[in-house]
């Protein structure tokens, strides 16, 4: 079977699942993968630095703790390849499910982990294995939750549609670092650094439950039940894919490179140096990232729409010259220090995080067919995640210590002309036939 056709596609299989389950099961499972990414994310600037890699030297500590944060980036690819293997071959619900029981029983492991002070260097290489854990889970998450949506899709609503699991991100994200705010206001610092840290990785179980209960509750999309009936399933999906699809999978690893970078600036490396070299308390810069993300949860529906209007590459498009932007006020926004400034500065990025996010979960699996549409979108998103996220807030970190936060701004300026090249030799995929 060959990349999928770019004429117009009149019909799409009857849906078997109804719309109000497909989007909860989409948006619950990202939910609940982003959720425990976050959570690590946020305790690897608070917490991690002084529990797993004490050495006297508060930035080296952060280095180290922000080194991990990358392990999970570079296992995505590898999970992105077991779990797309059997996605494309099997089915997308059975392995979503597997998926999120990875995700989840690694976070949860994660909140019982012992610290360097009682078992010494075994717990930062406990912590590294469990981080890879999280990484190899997500990589089968996303790809199947976003088949879920767009494979069930009327023709003309696979954006909108795709941008649920999307939606997943901004959700997660309040929803963590909200408990992260709850308990540092209502905990001392001594206490938070004792055990308080491990509620949020230990209430992931709960959203699990919830999230495997609503999971199990659907059908197979119609589109991949067509594809078994009519035994279109190859042996080795990722050998097919390379084979036939290989220039594809690149670019688009590359085209969502901005979308990593815009993201984990904003939040992750944000926070450390807003509760560094800005002077803002924890909870402060907590409660101002929260607001701000609200902006990435409108403007993620927002592009749904208007890719499903105007087609998938302009509104990218557009949101990456939005990055390009935002990386250049950097200097003047962020670093003044200024809280409206600052404000404006991560208002600003996320808001164009969700503009080029959005769309990404329709037009990654309509680059593909089929029988390998699992393991290519799995892929090229995934792949991301290395080019764009894995080192963003280490080398962030390195830049504004070695020059000024202007440097990061560039940087992130860079990712989004490499990202804007990659976008515009793929083609438009708003008229492409899934089936």
């Amino acid at each position: 079977m060959g990349p999928a056709s770019t004429s117009a596609q009149t019909s799409a299989p009857a849906a078997t699942n109804p719309v109000g389950k497909v989007a909860a099961a989409s948006l619950i499972g990202t939910t609940i993968e982003f959720y425990d990414f976050y959570v690590y994310a946020t305790a690897a600037v608070l917490v991690f630095p002084a529990l797993f890699f004490p050495s006297g030297n508060e930035t080296a500590a952060t280095l180290a703790s922000l080194a991990t944060f990358a392990i999970a980036f570079i296992a995505r690819p590898v999970g992105s390849i077991l779990f797309g293997h059997f996605g494309d071959r099997v089915g997308r619900k059975t392995t979503l499910v597997a998926a999120l029981l990875v995700m989840g029983v690694s976070t949860v492991l994660i909140g019982v982990l012992p610290t360097h002070a009682s078992v010494g260097n075994l717990a930062p290489v406990l912590l590294c294995l469990l981080r890879f854990g999280q990484g190899f889970g997500l990589g089968g998450e996303w790809g199947g939750a976003a088949l879920l949506a767009t494979e069930n899709a009327p023709a003309n609503r696979r954006a909108l549609y795709g941008m649920f699991p999307q939606l997943g991100a901004p959700f997660g994200f309040i929803i963590a670092n909200t408990l992260f705010i709850v308990l540092a206001t209502n905990m001392s610092d001594e206490t938070f650094m004792s055990w308080g840290w491990r509620v949020p990785f230990l209430l992931s179980a709960l959203l699990v439950v919830l999230g495997l209960w609503i999971r199990l509750s659907l059908s197979e999309t119609p589109v991949f039940a067509k594809a078994l009936a009519e035994h279109q399933q190859v042996r080795v999906p990722v050998a097919e894919t390379f084979r036939r699809s290989g220039k594809t999978v690149v670019l688009g690893a590359f085209s969502v490179m901005l979308t990593y970078t815009l993201f984990y600036l904003t939040t992750t490396w944000s926070l450390s140096y807003g509760t560094g070299a800005l002077s803002y308390e924890r909870q402060d810069f907590l409660l101002m990232l929260c607001v701000a993300v609200v902006f990435m949860a409108i403007a993620t529906p927002l592009s749904g729409v208007l890719s499903d209007r105007f087609g998938r590459r302009p509104v990218l498009a557009t949101a990456m010259v939005g990055g390009a932007v935002v990386g250049l006020l950097t200097g003047p926004l962020l670093g003044s220090g200024e809280t409206w400034k600052v404000m404006v500065w991560l208002c600003a990025g996320l808001f164009f995080m969700g503009l080029v996010f959005g769309p990404i979960g329709a037009y990654l699996p309509e680059l593909f067919p089929t029988n390998v549409r699992y393991t290519g979108a799995s892929l090229a998103f995934n792949s991301g995640s290395i080019l764009g996220a894995s080192l963003a807030p280490y080398t962030a970190v390195k830049l504004a210590a070695a020059h000024d936060v202007s440097w990061v701004g560039y940087y992130l300026a860079g990712t989004a002309v490499v990202s804007l090249i990659a976008l515009a030799l793929l083609r438009e995929t708003r008229t492409a036939s899934l089936g």
